[in-house]
Formats: C-alpha cells, structure tokens, sequence
C-alpha cells in the first residue's frame, strides 16, 4: 500500500475517534440541517488542520455532504434554514453555513438579503473567506 493511503486511514480513524464528541454535541442531528435519523458523518471545514480538531469539524447529512463537494447543486428554498444556523454559537457552523450563503446569493434573493444582515465575529469571517464554495 502507498504511503498516501495510509495516510488517508490514519486521517479517518482521527475522525473516528472523535465520532462519540460530535454525536454527542450534535445531538445526532446534522449541525446544519437539523435532519435526525438519516446518516451522518464527519466533515473537516477547510482549510483542514493537521491534526483532526472537534472545534474545526461537523456532523453533517449526505445531503450537506453533497452541495459541499458540488456547490453547484446548492439551490433553492430548501436551504432556507441557512438563515438561522449561520447565528450558531458554533464558529464552523456559521462558517460553513456563511460559505453555503454566499454561493446562494449569487442566485436566491433570500439569501442576499440574509447575507445583508448577518455579521461573523472577525476572526470567524476571515475563516470562513479562506475558502469559497
């Protein structure tokens, strides 16, 4: 096996290991969708630290999984929820759901008019500018 498959393995049982910390905090819900019995796991909000970290890491459904891998799926009114857990005290909750705002407003006035009123604690905006849907 190469090198870059171990290291791969190793990255996921880090995930893993914090598996019980996210369900527990997440309350088994997806952070951002608030959807309850359906499958969830781990998602590592970019820019991905060297060492997994609970701070920098959702509980997320498949279908946040998805628009997140292709955000040229994310449209819509079913994304309306954005607007209220971009306020999460979480900061990787508002950062990703601030990310997931921005590609909407590009295309949903909903979301541009959200956008206009939410403010990010400045360190938690600088993160989420790091990286673009």
């Amino acid at each position: 096996m190469g090198k870059g498959y171990e290291t791969h393995q190793a990255r996921v049982a880090a995930l893993q290991a914090l598996g019980k910390d996210l369900a527990r905090r997440a309350k088994s819900k997806c952070e951002l969708t608030g959807a309850a019995g359906v499958p969830l796991r781990p998602y590592e909000v970019p820019p991905v630290a060297a060492e997994p970290d609970l701070e920098r890491t959702l509980l997320l459904c498949e279908a946040c999984h998805e628009v997140l891998e292709q955000p040229k799926r994310l449209a819509g009114r079913a994304w309306q929820g954005l607007a209220e857990v971009v306020w999460s005290e979480m900061p990787a909750v508002q950062v990703v759901a601030w990310r997931m705002l921005q590609c909407l407003a590009k295309r949903e006035d909903w979301a541009r008019e959200v956008m206009e009123e939410v403010f990010l604690d400045p360190e938690v905006e600088a993160w989420a500018k790091l990286e673009v849907l």
